[in-house]
């Protein structure tokens, strides 16, 4: 149904206009450390204070659910369901999606077999998949985690490039579902000394035409963020990365029709079975597909550069993706911020708050001192995370800031 914004929802004392993709609920039943819970947003930046070990980061994985995938932390079901709960987990959001009220549910029931999976339903009717959240919900998340991502495995990277990939094109997704379990399932055959021609051929042309898609898929995408960056990155405090991506198929030209491609892969994967069979794995295809980023004002590769400029580095990276989702998908995405603030200057924490209301979208980030988010002034809902409960936070202890009332 249409609505225009509730304006119980975003006061007027707010004077920025409200996002126009945005949750204005949640509510939690045995998520983590939360037995049961209800929380009521009211502004597009939201902030969760508390000790480490609190729980803040379990409400940002919460909402990171509402989104394909297995959540900001990849953890299995199994680990999210509360401990000593009734061994499933719910998550409810009340969202509001470009003037469409929505009402977005995730759930894993018990199951006394072992076997964890979450349905989806939107506005009460069951989704087919976890897909059909994309159309409501674009959802990016930095984590400390991801410091080292620049220098960490290949795969991490590969994982981030895809996550980017998804954001805008929701199809990529379940492509790279589908591959990886037919490199699986070639893995298993020639480790097993299956060489049926038969077998091997039909899973070899699936992969060809899933691998090629995805490398076609993350080079338009690499391309079209490295052209955001180019036209934002100048001023800002946050440095411009430089992109290179390789595909993961070595001299294979991506620019020739992709039914020619496609049939190289294919012939290159029959060719390589025994070599393959040998090294115990696929040597080539879009699972080797490696992302380069260098820090461009001072030509270092970005696993050379300081510790601080990696942060800034990725803060600029995510920044430039959810500009790119806005323009693309026309859904201004939500941003998970998890620490953000601990490692940067007060001049930077700042900048980063305004280029994020800039962007007019909602942001949920973390940190132990609520003083850290004192630039956002009544931008900002501060809360207090303790122990399982969430509270609006004490105003005394943030300088410049107006928490909201309970929600």
């Amino acid at each position: 149904m249409d609505q225009s914004p509730d304006a119980a929802v975003f006061p007027s004392t707010d004077s920025r206009t409200p996002p126009a993709v945005r949750l204005d609920e949640l509510r939690l039943a045995d998520f983590r450390n939360y037995e049961t819970l209800s929380l009521r947003f009211t502004r597009g930046f939201v902030v969760f204070v508390g000790d480490n070990g609190a729980g803040k980061t379990n409400l940002l994985e919460a909402i990171s659910l509402l989104t394909p995938g297995r959540g900001l932390r990849r953890a299995p079901y199994q680990d999210v369901a509360r401990k000593g709960g009734s061994g499933g987990f719910s998550v409810r959001a009340n969202a509001a999606s470009l003037g469409v009220e929505t009402i977005i549910a995730t759930k894993m029931m018990p199951d006394p077999a072992g076997a964890a999976a979450r349905s989806v339903r939107i506005d009460e009717t069951a989704a087919k998949s976890a897909d059909e959240l994309l159309d409501l919900l674009r959802i990016l998340w930095l984590t400390p985690a991801m410091d080292g991502l620049f220098t960490g495995p290949a795969g991490d990277r590969r994982r981030f490039l895809d996550r980017m990939v998804l954001a805008v094109d929701p199809t990529h997704g379940r492509r790279a579902a589908d591959y990886e379990r037919a490199v699986r399932s070639r893995n298993r055959l020639l480790a097993d000394n299956r060489l049926d021609d038969s077998w091997l051929s039909g899973i070899e042309a699936q992969m060809a035409e899933l691998g090629i898609a995805m490398a076609l898929a993350r080079s338009e995408l690499v391309g079209m963020l490295a052209g955001m960056i180019a036209r934002t990155g100048a001023g800002s405090p946050f440095p411009s990365a430089g992109l290179e991506l390789t595909s993961g198929y070595d001299g294979l030209d991506l620019a020739r029709p992709s039914a020619d491609v496609e049939d190289e892969a294919r012939m290159r994967l029959r060719s390589a079975r025994y070599g393959d069979r040998a090294a115990g794995r696929t040597l080539e295809g879009a699972h080797r597909a490696e992302l380069s980023v260098t820090h461009l004002a001072k030509a270092m590769p970005a696993a050379l550069s300081s510790t601080g400029e990696q942060k800034a580095l990725l803060i600029g990276l995510v920044l430039a993706h959810a500009r790119l989702v806005a323009a693309m998908s026309s859904l201004p995405p939500l941003l998970l911020l998890d620490e953000i603030a601990a490692h940067l200057d007060p001049g930077r924490r700042a900048a980063l708050f305004d280029l994020i209301a800039e962007l007019g979208v909602q942001a949920f980030m973390t940190g132990t001192d609520a003083s850290l988010f004192a630039a956002l002034g009544d931008r900002a809902q501060i809360m207090e995370v303790s122990g399982g409960t969430v509270r609006p936070a004490d105003p005394a202890r943030i300088e410049g800031a107006s928490p909201e009332t309970s929600p």
